[in-house]
């Protein structure tokens, strides 16, 4: 059983296929992807992973109601980094009118404290469309390949750090061309940052990254 278990969590599907943790059988995400001519494979065995895709990726949802509900998904998140995978981690969180107002100290601890990619969506069916292409895709153009000395540059990580207040597209690339890491950039002093972005967007950095995080976030 044990060796099942660890085949499973490194397991790859074939193209045109995702294997799906067996709780996501009768949702709105599964009925999606099916309509969209993805073949869907069951299992029990994924670990904390709700996904595993055929670009050699998984994924982990965090719903509204997860968010809202307090802070018991960072230890879901924390265990989902710390599993012994192959895979690349995605992490795909709904952005909702209920869940926006968390939404800031969810994408820091996911991309800033964890390393994770994080991904929003709207729902359920928004995450089936990104699934469905990210299941079709051959790889070539792929953004969420694995992480390299050039994941900084990723869109999906520059888009974040321009949801920085008063950082725009230039100021996010300047800021990691400048940063080695997701982590040097979240630690650095106002001092630091401003030789980058200017005293302003300087100030606007260091506060978003250690602002102190909501009772029950």
């Amino acid at each position: 059983m044990e060796t099942k278990v660890k085949a499973v969590l490194h397991a790859v599907p074939p193209y045109g296929h995702i294997i799906a943790s067996e709780k996501w059988r009768h949702t709105t995400l599964i009925q999606s992807l099916k309509a969209g001519s993805v073949k869907i494979l069951f299992e029990n065995e994924l670990g904390v992973a709700d996904f595993h895709l055929p670009n050699k990726s998984c994924i982990l949802y965090v719903s509204e109601c997860d968010i809202i509900a307090g802070s018991s998904y960072k230890r879901k998140l924390v265990r989902y980094r710390n599993a012994s995978s192959s895979l690349q981690q995605l992490v795909l969180v709904e952005k909702t009118r209920l869940s926006e107002q968390y939404f800031s100290a969810v994408q820091k601890f996911v991309v800033f404290d964890l390393g994770l990619t994080l991904l929003p969506v709207s729902g359920q069916t928004e995450a089936s469309q990104l699934i469905n292409q990210m299941v079709n895709s051959d790889g070539r153009d792929n953004p969420f390949r694995r992480r390299s000395a050039s994941r900084l540059l990723d869109p999906v990580v520059l888009a974040l750090v321009q949801q920085v207040p008063g950082v725009g597209r230039v100021k996010a690339l300047a800021l990691l061309q400048h940063f080695s890491s997701i982590h040097q950039l979240c630690n650095a002093d106002p001092a630091e940052l401003e030789s980058v972005v200017g005293q302003a967007a300087a100030q606007h950095i260091h506060n978003f990254f250690h602002r102190p995080t909501a009772a029950g976030s």
